[in-house]
């Protein structure tokens, strides 16, 4: 078995400047790919019920940003058939691992002309044998649909999801900070280590590239999005920064007579209903006092700034940038 001698957060790592021919930051191309598409920006709301709505995906599909929409409190068929009915540009739904989540996509595969681009299998261990199956179910009922499948930490996990048929793996353990998965089972991955460990990884000797993952978790500031890039991830996921946007689904309250929102993890009571295998918590954050929109520009900006700082032009420069552990 493969252990590592440290692992490393990305709060202990800081990345190099190189030398840049920009004339200006705002030049920086922040476009990423993903499975076949073309999106504004690499970055991901969380698939939870706090970060992310109907509402909201709607507005990120047709404004070019890729989103996930979470798979709590909704019937899948009827999302789907909604987003198909408004001819949303990308429909990316969440799915489980249950026996209603297999009708729900065999359902969906029975009716004429439903479009579903991307499709998230989320489950806390995705390194298991329902996965599979739920994979080669999937592949069965929507085979033109791209599979993410997740959560996993380790390169041989990311290795079977894409042999079972994932086209995309979501990495990441524990790290998200209304997770505690952490403190109640003591397994997790710091994520700058879990997104090095799992990038650049190989579906077989005959592959030209490697599998692109999500890095999902433990993202605290704009600045750690940049850091996951450099680590390998092909995208990033962020729950607590959209959860504190204004019009975000989290709850509005006020302490202290400073604005905050509700914000809190899948695997919480709160989300759940229930208190059986909790792994999660409510958090009260406070209020960034920006919209969804506004949050997403100062990203871009940002993320604009780091690319001119790793010497290039593109996000395929921050790829090769090199950095310190502190």
């Amino acid at each position: 078995m493969k252990t590592l001698s440290k692992a490393y957060k990305y709060s202990d790592i800081c990345l190099v400047p190189n030398y840049s021919e920009v004339y200006s930051r705002s030049d920086c191309d922040t476009f990423c790919e993903l499975g076949g598409k073309n999106f504004k920006l690499p970055i991901i709301p969380a698939n939870m019920k706090s970060v992310i709505n109907m509402r909201l995906a709607k507005w990120m599909s047709q404004n070019d940003y890729f989103y996930i929409m979470h798979r709590f409190d909704n019937h899948l068929a009827d999302d789907v058939g909604l987003a198909n009915s408004e001819d949303w540009k990308t429909i990316s739904f969440s799915v489980g691992v249950k026996m209603p989540d297999k009708m729900h996509i065999m359902n969906i595969g029975k009716a004429k002309n439903i479009r579903v681009d991307f499709l998230t299998i989320d489950i806390a261990h995705g390194h298991c044998s329902r996965m599979k199956m739920m994979i080669e179910h999937i592949k069965k009922w929507l085979p033109n649909t791209k599979i993410i499948a997740g959560n996993v930490a380790t390169p041989s996990a990311v290795r079977d999801l894409a042999s079972w048929g994932a086209d995309i793996v979501k990495v990441g353990i524990g790290q998200g900070s209304p997770c505690t998965t952490k403190d109640k089972t003591g397994f997790t991955m710091p994520m700058f280590s879990c997104t090095t460990w799992c990038s650049n990884v190989f579906k077989d000797e005959n592959s030209e590239k490697p599998i692109p993952i999500i890095a999902d978790g433990g993202i605290k500031c704009n600045g750690d999005i940049a850091k996951a890039m450099v680590a390998g991830a092909s995208m990033v996921m962020a729950g607590g920064l959209f959860a504190a946007c204004t019009d975000s689904p989290a709850v509005s309250s006020t302490v202290n007579d400073i604005p905050h929102k509700a914000y809190f993890g899948s695997a919480s009571a709160e989300n759940k209903g229930h208190n059986n295998n909790i792994e999660g918590k409510l958090t009260n954050i406070v209020s960034n006092g920006m919209t969804y929109e506004s949050k997403l520009n100062e990203i871009k900006q940002d993320i604009q700034s780091a690319i001119s700082y790793s010497g290039g032009d593109d996000l395929s420069y921050l790829k090769n940038a090199d950095y310190f552990q502190t």
